[in-house]
């Protein structure tokens, strides 16, 4: 049956959603499970659904209609073109973003040459490596930030203790090192930049 020359249905619905809910089930392993237990970050999840599911869709309907390789490349180039300019993406959440997308990719090219088992086992390849990487060897991406800190006395050598000691009462971070940057003595002010863990946070008393 068909309603304005586009049919109803055809029998590829059933397999766009087994394939979907599959990928669904592994982006969830990989999503919520991975690196938002590893990193306790929400910002990031609906951007990673999201792209991922919008990715799925849009290579399926191009394998579907053989859509010509030029105007494939030009949809994909938009990605590189939007790119998130109004923040900078740390190396960790661009990871998990390219491995979500190429994820969906894969799974959504899906055919007659791979069998369901080769697919799902190149899936749980993926979420094997994360996990060996998140949970067994426990590898922490250090990060960065700049603070203005205003108790001047402390940015002395001597005082570097102090000043480690400080920041992480007001910062609730466990913070491996400070480097002092830029000191305004009419302000009695520096800018400190300090390093510490994603996943390495001090519990406040």
């Amino acid at each position: 049956m068909d309603f304005f020359n586009i049919p109803l249905f055809d029998d590829d619905f059933f397999k766009l959603a087994s394939i979907f809910l599959m990928n669904l089930f592994f982006l969830t392993l990989i999503i919520r499970w991975l690196y938002y237990s590893s990193s306790g970050r929400k910002d990031y999840l609906f951007t990673f659904y999201m792209i991922s599911i919008i990715v799925f869709f849009l290579c399926f309907t191009l394998k579907k209609y053989k859509v010509d390789i030029g105007i494939a490349l030009g949809l994909f180039a938009i990605f590189g073109i939007i790119r998130y300019r109004t923040e900078s993406i740390p190396i960790k959440e661009m990871t998990y973003l390219f491995v979500v997308i190429g994820v969906s990719l894969m799974n959504s090219f899906v055919n007659k040459k791979m069998s369901y088992l080769e697919i799902i086992f190149a899936n749980s390849a993926i979420v094997f490596a994360i996990i060996i990487i998140e949970k067994v060897w426990h590898l922490k991406h250090e990060i960065t930030k700049k603070i203005n800190y205003e108790k001047i006395e402390n940015i002395k050598p001597e005082n570097y203790n102090f000043l480690i000691s400080d920041l992480e009462n007001r910062t609730g971070l466990v913070i491996n090192k400070a480097i002092i940057e830029d000191v305004d003595f009419l302000k009695d002010s520096a800018t400190v930049t300090i390093f510490y863990n994603n996943q390495v946070v001090k519990k406040l008393k």
